[in-house]
């Protein structure tokens, strides 16, 4: 862990705790895979040694999604996963066989939304765009 995660913290209004800040570094250091369940960073943290309970776990992401340090995603998988929020909206492909998420981003699909939101007089302030599919992988399985 280092100084720039104590920042964020701060920058975000939060307390540098311990729990934050062993959750933010996981976050950050496993950037990757970048969608995460309460469970899987709880998992992570028990096969590092590292005691932070379940609870605490929900606890610091719901902070951490309070203060904007990260965003919220339900895929159709039944739980609700989690990825830093560096600040750019991008849309999702999730894969229904293996869970796989790819993120893109397509300046065509947000105009449009924004044209039909007008359209039917809204004011758009947030959205989610999620597409479910087979990924190539489990394409080439099911062949």
């Amino acid at each position: 862990m280092n100084n720039q995660e104590n920042i964020e913290l701060k920058n975000a209004g939060l307390k540098v705790t311990v729990p934050r800040l062993k959750i933010l570094h996981l976050l950050e250091k496993q950037a990757a895979k970048r969608h995460f369940s309460a469970e899987e960073i709880y998992k992570i943290l028990l096969s590092e040694n590292e005691d932070i309970g379940l609870a605490t776990v929900y606890r610091v992401l719901t902070q951490f999604e309070a203060a904007g340090l990260v965003s919220r995603h339900y895929f159709e998988s039944g739980n609700y996963v989690f990825e830093l929020d560096n600040g750019g909206h991008h849309d999702h492909l999730v894969c229904v066989k293996c869970g796989k998420v790819d993120e893109f981003q397509d300046e065509f699909i947000e105009k449009r939304q924004r044209e039909i939101a007008d359209s039917l007089g809204y004011e758009l302030t947030d959205h989610n765009f999620y597409l479910y599919g087979f990924c190539g992988e489990c394409r080439k399985l099911k062949a």
